[in-house]
């Protein structure tokens, strides 16, 4: 594991620990199963989708917004636009979230029947139930931080919340080790470009890896995507989804990148996108 991955896997713990001191684990938990059921992730017929991303700062870009962040607005921008889903990032050291930020961008998406994803360094199933309780439709996690035992007890909270899960990897290891645990139905499998040593972009990674993802699974390219060219690259490869963050927070219009995103990509699958059965 990397020492960034190191650190925020560190964080993440001590996170939960002071949580589940305010609210226990099984009164979160109660909370989570009876929280009204979040809106389901569809796919378009057009064989591409966005997932678009809410997010105040990152590590390698520093601050996405000088505006306040209107979370719940650009949320139903995002959806109206015609986002699949919603990635809210939670982590508050390095990202600038929390998790009222999630519950804001949840209840604005339930009018457009669009789910929130929690995006944070999840360790526990603690986090899962919070992001249930918050209103999530989905969550991401990381195979890199996480050994066979702490996966396992995020992917079952996962499924007993109904929530979908989008399992991210680096390398080929880690497509690799998500084998059938990607190819269920409430399950998607991204690779992220980004080199964690450096936190640079490598595009290039979407082609070298493509051939790695194991059959059945929907495919989702992360990080360095930012137009509609590289919108229509990766759809070309064969990738069902983009997620989409800090070429969306930095757009004039992000709503207008994401239908130029979404238009390209589907061009690309209708005239020669390729996917692996």
């Amino acid at each position: 594991m990397s020492q960034f991955l190191d650190t925020m896997k560190r964080s993440s713990r001590v996170r939960v620990l002071e949580a589940s001191r305010a609210l226990p684990l099984e009164a979160l938990r109660r909370r989570a199963l009876e929280t009204p059921p979040a809106p389901p992730l569809r796919f378009s017929a057009a064989r591409f989708d966005l997932i678009a991303e809410i997010k105040q700062r990152s590590p390698s870009a520093g601050e996405l917004t000088v505006e306040p962040l209107a979370v719940a607005a650009r949320a139903a921008a995002y959806a109206q636009a015609g986002a699949a889903a919603v990635s809210v990032l939670t982590e508050p050291s390095r990202f600038g979230g929390e998790l009222a930020h999630l519950a804001s961008a949840a209840v604005a998406l339930e009018a457009h029947g669009v789910p929130a994803m929690r995006k944070d360094f999840l360790v526990d199933a603690y986090q899962v139930y919070e992001a249930r309780a918050a209103g999530a439709g989905g969550v991401l996690v990381i195979l890199r931080m996480l050994d066979d035992a702490e996966l396992g007890t995020l992917l079952d909270a996962a499924a007993e919340c109904a929530l979908f899960v989008l399992l991210e990897a680096f390398d080929a290891g880690d497509l690799a080790r998500a084998g059938a645990l990607a190819a269920t139905p409430r399950t998607l499998l991204g690779l992220n470009a980004r080199d964690l040593l450096t936190l640079k972009e490598d595009a290039s990674r979407f082609a070298l890896l493509r051939e790695d993802f194991p059959p059945g699974v929907r495919r989702v390219a992360e990080s360095g995507i930012g137009d509609g060219e590289g919108a229509a690259e990766v759809a070309s490869l064969g990738y069902d989804l983009a997620l989409v963050g800090t070429a969306l927070m930095r757009a004039p219009n992000a709503a207008g990148l994401i239908a130029e995103m979404l238009a390209a990509g589907r061009a690309a699958r209708l005239t020669g996108g390729r996917r692996r059965v």
